[in-house]
């Protein structure tokens, strides 16, 4: 079992915008005692497909990131 306590305080929601969510997701905002894991699969293991990942568009705002390239570094820019 895993025990993971977070103490938000004065926590305050202003918006939240979802891109997109994977086959089995869970977004929460407010307070919950317990969190259960109800199943490994919510379809059956033969009709899983494990695929290439859907491209997602990127960020509002991304091309201003300080520190994060579009590309990823070669060993010998590393």
């Amino acid at each position: 079992m895993i025990q993971f306590n977070v103490y938000n305080h004065a926590l305050v929601v202003g918006s939240i915008e979802v891109l997109g969510i994977s086959s089995s997701s869970s977004l929460q905002v407010g307070d919950t005692d317990y969190t259960t894991l109800y199943s490994m699969f919510d379809t059956p293991p033969e009709s899983v497909i494990i695929g290439p990942l859907a491209p997602f568009p990127s960020p509002e705002g991304a091309s201003q990131a300080i520190g994060e390239t579009a590309e990823p570094e070669t060993e010998s820019e590393a």
